[in-house]
């Protein structure tokens, strides 16, 4: 008979159980340790760089060139994929009217910016550049200086106040401005406005000398619509800022603004040589305004947007041709919010998306034309 001994067992078995626990905890720690090693490193054998597709921005911001759109600002606030859009495509903005007098000061001053705050935020938020337009027009004015019957001194206090506050106020933030819009008619001659009647021809020169004293970092457009190629009126502006210039008015470009149409637009190469005259005097060149009006067009709605493809992709070949031409900007970039079909009372299809966002052929057009221009483009002057 065998005798066991009762306390050597327990004393076995306890250690048994203890071998038994750190094993058991070993092989899992190892277990545990080898289950988040093999991700990291699958990871890391299997991650690939991510293709990014250009954008309009992505290549014009490649070429230091600047493509742009004015900017509906209820659009903007209330439409996600507006505001997603036009940051993603598009590097600097124009708003449409939340800059001009009408909206900025509707009564003698009382300024209303909110507007025009709220696009200049965005502007900064998505790293893009604000166009400031208009300071001096003849049309889109408040009711209390149309009405005003006031003397030629006050209607240049009236005028200087208001560019000294506007210009001021974004002083750092906009620092590029359409300070005198439309000023000459399509005879070629001034056109008739409050300021000619009132203060005379010299509210232009005004306008400059007070814009800059606001702020001497903006660069300085005179903006107007007809002249883009060559005829009366191109002349006439050329004449015009010649003019400006040889007085000593800080003048630094002139804005071309294309609303032009299927069945109406300038010869691209009197456009190249307009450009070339205005360059020549040392300013920069700007396409500030471009839509093309469809609907006098008679053809297939395919023909004429391969139509207006060409015509988008011939003015931005013709701007990228010229050194000093330094922004192709378009009033709008969707058919949804085109200014056409509200002024003519017919559908329209002007821009390069259409209506739900898509890209239209203008838009690859534009895409196209980029590729073109590989070449890397010296910046003409100062960063806006």
């Amino acid at each position: 008979m065998v005798r066991v001994n009762h306390k050597l067992l327990q004393r076995s078995i306890k250690l048994l159980c203890v071998l038994v626990v750190c094993i058991t905890a070993a092989c899992s720690s190892a277990g545990t340790q080898s289950q988040i090693a093999k991700p990291t490193r699958t990871a890391t054998a299997q991650a690939t760089p991510q293709l990014v597709a250009p954008t309009l921005r992505s290549l014009a911001q490649a070429r230091h060139f600047y493509i742009g759109s004015t900017v509906n600002v209820k659009a903007l606030s209330d439409e996600p994929v507006y505001s997603a859009t036009l940051a993603h495509e598009f590097n600097m903005v124009t708003p449409e009217v939340s800059m001009k007098f009408s909206e900025t000061e509707p009564q003698r001053d009382v300024y209303t910016f909110a507007k025009a705050d709220s696009i200049v935020a965005f502007a900064q938020a998505h790293q893009m550049q604000a166009r400031g337009h208009n300071l001096v027009w003849y049309t889109d004015l408040p009711a209390w200086l149309t009405n005003g019957n006031f003397t030629r001194d006050e209607l240049i206090t009236i005028l200087r106040d208001h560019i000294m506050t506007e210009v001021t106020r974004y002083s750092g933030q906009v620092n590029i401005w359409d300070v005198v819009n439309e000023a000459v008619g399509d005879d070629g001659t001034l056109r008739d406005s409050i300021w000619l009647r009132g203060i005379g021809p010299d509210y232009i020169d005004m306008a400059f000398q007070w814009a800059h004293e606001a702020n001497p970092q903006a660069r300085l457009f005179y903006n107007d619509y007809g002249g883009e190629g060559l005829g009366r009126k191109s002349d006439a502006i050329y004449a015009l800022v010649k003019g400006l210039l040889a007085r000593g008015v800080p003048l630094d470009g002139v804005g071309l603004q294309m609303h032009i149409s299927l069945d109406s637009y300038p010869n691209p190469q009197d456009v190249l040589a307009n450009m070339q005259r205005l360059t020549a005097l040392g300013l920069e060149v700007q396409i500030t305004e471009m839509d093309v009006k469809t609907q006098d067009d008679a053809r297939p709605m395919q023909a004429k947007m391969t139509a207006e493809a060409q015509l988008y992709g011939e003015m931005l070949q013709t701007c990228l041709s010229v050194t000093r031409c330094t922004a192709f900007v378009m009033w709008g970039f969707t058919d949804a919010h085109s200014w056409i079909p509200a002024y003519t009372g017919h559908p329209d299809y002007p821009l390069i998306f259409d209506a739900s966002y898509h890209p239209k052929p203008a838009y690859y057009s534009l895409m196209q034309v980029f590729n073109q221009f590989a070449t890397l483009r010296s910046k003409p002057g100062p960063s806006y």
